[in-house]
């Protein structure tokens, strides 16, 4: 029997795309092909974003009241599904079960973040602005709203960061999903109109290369475009979407830096790192890769770090014991061990080797161990760009001032971390860093979905993040309302006044 051949969804239906070309998809734990997806053709996404624009004037002119409970409903849709959801994720991208499960909850957080949007979305007002005059501001949708999804967060990422508030707002959603991780979007996209009801067209689905993806950056119907992915694409995707008029998130690259000084709690310590480093084999933007350690305790932090991380069990993905899954596919194991042969090649210390790694029973499996690289200096571009894998590099340095210095001259900004039991050194840092999101003594300083996902430098580009009030901002614009009213009876009284003084004056 041949391997299933997947649809894109577009007017809320499946249809067989007549494209040629076709992706594979892979069970990472053990290197199976599990599933083809289309490389969809222009004809085909332009038939996404049109769809998507004939749904908006009727999905945006529902009540908000009624959308609420749409969102309501959806939120328990999701919950329902979530086991059968993990084991989808963790199959297709390699993340454990604990971590696919996380990928799930982190879509469920957001759609209840859009269930509050009858406050969320309240605009100002003002009486009397001046006499008799009173100015409102709204909210109100965008329409059109592209989403291009990368591999390493096939649920939280389209279901979570981009849909939940951009329809809830009134908008209506073409998703380009990864090539590599499409299966749990699909099913998901499944589930939107067979189990929860919501009109046709307002949530759609695409597979294609980043040539027909060009088409979400030019087309007019489309006024918004949130991104995640690598920094170039994003550079391109800000620069040319923004040109033609259109709202851009960019959420990119990053390599995120630690900073551990001398008081801190090691076992603790330690510990957030192996779960921040490890954590979904390292393929997250908010992954903890690059630790800068006080020399006074770096070879200390070093020893328990390297017989912490060789007692990770590295295992299929969906065996409950498994603690390190697979990386995604083939090819990207294969850049992950060129990054650990560069950071030898330039000098680095080599601790720990996951490259030789064998899974029995699942040897075809796309695994990488626990990887640790020491003395990590200044100019070696394996401390400097982003693996995507599970690598750490340790770099030392003698002070917090030194460490601070040396973690802010990353062109990335997305996260920063300090553990430290020094309430001082603490606010100093939490001050300074150039990271958008901060952690003290918290290794994933990831907020919820509450507050916005706030990268900066060059892991950002873009006015207004996901999530939070800035993703309500981000899916509507204003329109400020100002209003006067005319009264028949005052406006004769008025005049009749104005005739009284007039006559008195002239007397």
């Amino acid at each position: 029997m041949g391997v299933e051949r997947k649809k894109y969804c577009t007017y809320g239906e499946w249809k067989a795309s007549k494209t040629d070309t076709y992706r594979q998809v892979t069970d990472s734990s053990t290197g199976e092909v599990i599933a083809e997806v289309p490389c969809c053709t222009r004809e085909e996404v332009e038939e996404a974003i049109a769809s998507a624009y004939e749904a908006f004037p009727a999905w945006s002119a529902m009540s908000l009241s009624q959308r609420t409970q749409m969102m309501f409903k959806w939120r328990n849709i999701l919950i329902d599904h979530l086991e059968e959801l993990t084991l989808l994720c963790a199959k297709e991208l390699g993340k454990t079960l604990s971590e696919a499960r996380g990928d799930v909850l982190k879509a469920i957080e957001p759609t209840e973040h859009a269930c509050s949007l009858p406050t969320l979305i309240q605009g100002d007002g003002s009486l009397q602005v001046t006499t008799g005059f009173d100015t409102t501001t709204y909210r109100v949708p965008l329409g059109v709203v592209a989403g291009i999804v990368p591999f390493n967060f096939p649920v939280m990422i389209p279901w979570g960061w981009m849909v939940p508030l951009a329809i809830a707002t009134g908008n209506t959603v073409v998703l380009k999903a990864s090539s590599e991780t499409p299966l749990t979007a699909m099913r998901i996209m499944e589930l939107f109109y067979d189990e929860g009801g919501f009109p046709k067209g307002v949530v759609n689905l695409v597979t294609c290369s980043r040539k027909e993806a060009e088409i979400f950056l030019e087309d007019k119907r489309v006024k918004a475009v949130t991104f995640v992915g690598t920094t170039e694409v994003g550079k391109h995707i800000y620069s040319v979407a923004a040109s033609n008029g259109k709202r851009v998130q960019a959420q990119c690259e990053a390599k995120n830096h630690a900073l551990v000084l001398e008081d801190a709690d090691l076992e603790n310590t330690v510990n957030a790192v192996i779960n921040s480093t490890y954590g979904c084999a390292g393929m997250r933007c908010m992954a903890l890769p690059v630790i800068v350690v006080q020399e006074t305790i770096a070879d200390k932090f070093v020893a328990l770090l390297k017989e912490k991380a060789m007692k990770l069990k590295v295992g299929c993905a969906y065996d409950a014991d498994t603690k390190l899954g697979p990386v995604v596919s083939a090819t990207h194991k294969e850049n992950v061990c060129r990054w650990i042969q560069k950071g030898i090649d330039e000098g680095a210390e080599l601790v720990l080797d996951g490259r030789d790694i064998s899974v029995e029973g699942y040897e075809k499996g796309f695994f990488i161990g626990p990887t640790i690289f020491d003395h990590v200096k200044p100019g070696m571009t394996v401390g400097e760009r982003e693996i995507f894998g599970p690598v750490t590099l340790i770099k030392r340095v003698k002070s917090f001032e030194e460490g601070i210095s040396l973690m802010n001259k990353n062109p990335f900004a997305n996260g920063s971390v300090i553990f430290t039991q020094n309430g001082y050194y603490a606010r100093q840092f939490e001050f300074l860093t150039d990271g958008g999101m901060v952690g003290i003594n918290v290794g994933i300083p990831v907020p919820s979905a509450y507050f916005p996902f706030s990268g900066n430098k060059d892991s950002f580009f873009g006015d207004l993040h996901v999530l939070g009030k800035d993703g309500v901002r981000f899916y509507t614009r204003a329109k400020t309302v100002t209003r006067h009213w005319y009264d028949e009876a005052a406006i004769q009284r008025k005049k009749e006044v104005d005739t009284w003084e007039g006559t008195v004056e002239r007397l």
